[in-house]
């Protein structure tokens, strides 16, 4: 059995030519995940599976460049054609549909719940899609963020979302098959190479991403000593 993650985008903190900001794509082969939903995401998941066949969403936190798309995706859900068999499950932090619904222009004709079934994330939050096990981890991003440890089988993925170094960082690495780990390297709620790096040793494998915009990807690379996600790129977990 495979588990492979897609990458979607990986720009910070407004999407790239070639690059959207922060999404990805999680898929065994009965099920498919799209985790965060950076501005420019929605185009690139279309490369590789049919928004409205999604079997969930699920979004770290609630800043514009991991959250963003999911206003066009409401749109395409209802108002272009999709057609989804129930409202897509989406987890996120706590207040995520009163967000969604205030950049709608309306709750009251735009409820979040036409389109998406929400699920609100908490430290510990355990959730099964088809055959993975999303499990949440709250981690330090100065507001609610969470991490995630994605299982399938006996294979994991984990990925950091936006947080400075903490303990749920440590605990969502160990002995991953891939951490996926940001290293924007601004502010003390991001992680910076050095601390992607020390947080990767726990891990079998590290891959970089969300450098910030004080970095170029070759010297993020350098100073972790590992390799930059590339949008487009797909990593095979067997």
């Amino acid at each position: 059995m495979t588990f492979r993650l897609t990458v979607l985008g990986t720009a910070t903190p407004y999407p790239r030519p070639g690059n959207p900001c922060s999404g990805y794509l999680l898929r065994t082969e009965h099920t498919a995940v799209w985790v965060d939903a950076g501005p420019g995401t929605l185009a690139e998941l279309q490369r590789h599976h049919r928004p409205d066949l999604l079997d969930a969403v699920w979004i770290s936190h609630t800043h514009a460049d991991h959250a963003a798309d999911l206003l066009p995706y409401y749109y395409a859900l209802l108002f272009a054609g999709q057609q989804p068999h129930r409202p897509i499950p989406l987890y996120g932090p706590p207040g995520l549909a009163d967000r969604l619904e205030t950049f709608l222009a309306g709750a009251d004709h735009n409820p979040a719940a036409a389109a998406f079934d929400v699920h609100e994330l908490h430290d510990g939050h355990h959730a099964e899609i088809g055959d993975l096990t999303l499990a949440s981890h709250a981690v330090d991003h100065g507001l609610p963020a969470f991490g995630l440890r994605a299982t399938h089988a006996d294979r994991v993925i984990a990925y950091s979302g936006d947080t400075g170094p903490c303990a749920a960082l440590d605990a969502l690495a160990d002995d991953a098959d891939l951490l996926l780990c940001e290293a924007d390297g601004t502010g003390p709620h991001h992680c910076t190479p050095e601390d992607a790096a020390a947080a990767g040793r726990r891990a079998k494998r590290l891959l970089l991403t969300h450098v910030g915009h004080t970095l170029t990807n070759a010297e993020a690379a350098e100073r972790a000593r590992a390799p930059i996600a590339r949008p487009g790129e797909t990593v095979v977990i067997k």
